[in-house]
């Protein structure tokens, strides 16, 4: 309902109830219940000849990284070890909280497409469906296939080193600040 309030639809239909509001005015029309007939049709006929509202097709990125960050939470709760192998409980919670870090800033993310794409693309498909594909075997047969943890510990292993290439990337003006302050420090001795 909030919505229809600033919607060109009801703006246009606003303005066409103001100009039957100006015809009564003006004394066009002598009648105040032709007055209420005439305003409703005006305002009918404005807010059906109004423009449709634009379509966003892109996402607010604050409300996006506050979703995956909640779901990079629930995952890690989900990541127990009578659940996975023990040496992946862990992993799952590194990658997950190195995932959640870089989700911290939403626009400084989204001011490097590629690289929030990819963030992205870990924290919402590759870290949950490789936790996920586990989960799915019966615990009775992941026990028996040694196999099917050390799988899933592959992957971990490379979706943290991905994730910390991505860290790299994100925080790298931070660590060039860094060393220049290093420099700069070194330079009055």
């Amino acid at each position: 309902m909030r919505r229809w309030f600033g919607s060109t639809k009801n703006i246009f239909g606003c303005v066409g109830a103001l100009i039957g509001l100006a015809l009564y005015v003006a004394g066009v029309l002598d009648s105040l219940w032709m007055m209420f007939v005439v305003l409703a049709v005006l305002y009918a006929a404005g807010a059906l000849l109004g423009p449709p509202e634009k379509v966003r097709l892109v996402i607010d990125p604050s409300v996006e990284a506050a979703e995956v960050r909640a779901s990079l939470s629930a995952l890690t709760e989900t990541a127990s070890p009578d659940r996975l192998p023990g040496s992946t409980v862990d992993s799952v919670r590194r990658i997950a909280e190195m995932l959640s870090d870089l989700l911290k800033d939403p626009p400084r993310l989204a001011a490097n497409p590629d690289l929030q794409h990819s963030v992205l693309l870990l924290a919402r498909t590759d870290l949950p469906l490789s936790v996920q594909t586990y989960l799915n075997l019966p615990r009775w047969f992941a026990a028996k296939r040694a196999d099917a943890g050390q799988e899933l510990a592959a992957q971990l292993e490379i979706i943290e080193r991905r994730t910390h290439r991505l860290a790299e990337e994100y925080y790298a003006a931070e660590v060039n600040q860094q060393k220049d302050q290093t420099r700069y420090l070194g330079e009055e001795t």
